[in-house]
């Protein structure tokens, strides 16, 4: 599906007045009455509006911009001793931050369009072939001539994180021009959201993309590191309705959410842990539990799996608190699992357990 300049704009207008007359949109677009109408019916024609209101077609949808790679997880089975070979058993995964988002979204029931790099080897056949069957749309995933990346986790026996080692060159080659090419994509979607893994010059362009089309953005920082990257693109001239940092990369971002929201960034939402979250916006700060769990067996994918359904509970119509809270419920769910995304995540098990 192919957009138009203009068509974007009209769908830009509709985002934030779907019962906007054709009248309505000329004057805000300084052209005629009878131009708009001949863009709206392409537009209904292509499936992006849906008749009179001009609803926007196919439900909501999701594109995220990320990581895709294969998980290696060694966890041994005792205490880890360092320095030393440790008894244990290894298992291999699709994960990346943007790809375990994506198909998180994909299990709980939002259409979810990936944008993402893997390398021409049989790892990315395999990550692709994962993802494209648990529902995400993979067509902009972008064949790398690097390897695809790897992200191998060392767990002690309690499912706990040692170290890890990260392999992402693939990732780190995706560049402003594969985002430019989902530019239709974007424009469309109902959320962006962007995985801090990204090079810096690719997340200041997908931010001003969706800037443009006027598409909210969700920003994960990943860790410390990706933190301090991103910090700059904060500087209050590319809106950001959310970003989820933890203590230490909120400490990098600038230290303090009221900081935050003055460089642009509607809610904050500071995960702690076994502490829950707090969640800071226009309705003020809310502290929020962390939600229950009967045993932790591994916490990998714990914080995609509550930033995919924060997302997906606000598609459905939750305020930002309640999507909070049904973010926990799915993490717990998440950390009772052996697998970095649930095969049977649903939306009625973690309403079940919100």
């Amino acid at each position: 599906m192919n957009l138009t300049e203009r068509e974007r704009e009209i769908v830009a207008l509709l985002r934030r007045d779907p019962l906007l007359g054709s009248e309505a949109l000329a004057d805000a677009l300084g052209t005629t009455r009878a131009a708009v109408n001949v863009h709206l019916s392409n537009l209904g024609k292509k499936g992006v509006i849906l008749g009179r209101g001009y609803v926007l077609g196919e439900g909501p949808s999701v594109v995220v911009v990320g990581g895709a790679n294969m998980d290696v997880k060694a966890r041994s089975g005792a205490a880890a001793t360092a320095g030393t070979s440790n008894p244990g058993t290894t298992t291999f995964a699709p994960g990346g931050v943007g790809r375990n988002v994506a198909e998180n979204l994909a299990r709980l029931g939002t259409r979810t369009h990936l944008v993402a790099a893997v390398g021409a080897d049989p790892l990315g056949d395999q990550v692709l072939a994962a993802t494209s069957d648990a529902g995400v749309r993979v067509e902009h995933v972008r064949r790398s001539p690097h390897a695809t990346g790897t992200y191998t986790a060392v767990l002690d026996a309690d499912g706990e994180l040692v170290v890890a080692v990260a392999d992402m060159r693939a990732s780190d080659a995706l560049a402003p021009a594969d985002v430019d090419a989902a530019r239709d994509l974007v424009a469309a979607a109902s959320l962006v959201v962007l995985d801090g893994n990204l090079p810096t010059e690719t997340l200041a362009f997908a931010l001003d993309l969706a800037a443009a089309s006027d598409v909210r953005v969700v920003l994960e920082p990943v860790s410390v590191a990706k933190a301090e990257r991103l910090a700059p693109l904060l500087d209050g001239t590319r809106p950001v309705f959310a970003i989820t940092p933890n203590r230490d990369e909120l400490a990098v971002l600038g230290g303090d959410v009221d900081d935050l929201h003055a460089r642009g960034v509607t809610w904050v939402w500071v995960r702690l842990g076994a502490d829950g979250s707090l969640l800071s916006g226009p309705t003020g700060r809310h502290e929020l539990p962390a939600a229950r769990t009967d045993e932790v067996v591994d916490v990998t994918g714990a914080g995609d799996a509550s930033l995919a359904a924060f997302c997906h509970a606000l598609l459905s119509g939750d305020d930002e608190v309640g999507a909070a809270a049904y973010g926990h419920a799915a993490a717990a769910l998440t950390i009772a699992s052996t697998r970095t995304v649930r095969r049977d995540l649903t939306d009625r098990l973690v309403r079940r357990h919100a």
